[in-house]
């Protein structure tokens, strides 16, 4: 039988990964310990290094980049819908194969 995956929490990750980028312990170490293939925790440590710059952002900068977001959204939605017409269309005025 199979093995349920393990679902850990987000303050756990951010330890391990905390724990990584410190060297408080090789990442080796922190995986025997915790029981985390090394793999997972060098994933957590990469997120956290990319996500740190969101902790200092402003909350203006998030609202501007949030409705950036929203609006790319919804351009692509109205492209996408233009693209389908244009599908319908052209697929009604192909002849059948035989």
């Amino acid at each position: 039988m199979a093995k349920s995956r393990t679902v850990h929490s987000a303050a756990f990750k951010a330890k391990l990964a905390l724990a990584a980028v410190l060297e408080v312990e090789t990442v080796s170490q922190l995986a025997a310990i915790y029981g985390v293939h090394p793999t997972q925790i060098h994933k957590w440590k990469k997120q956290l290094l990319e996500g740190a710059a969101g902790v200092f952002e402003s909350g203006a900068n998030r609202k501007r980049r949030a409705k950036d977001e929203a609006r790319s959204a919804a351009e692509l939605n109205k492209q996408i819908a233009r693209l389908k017409r244009e599908r319908e269309w052209l697929e009604s005025k192909t002849l059948p194969a035989d």
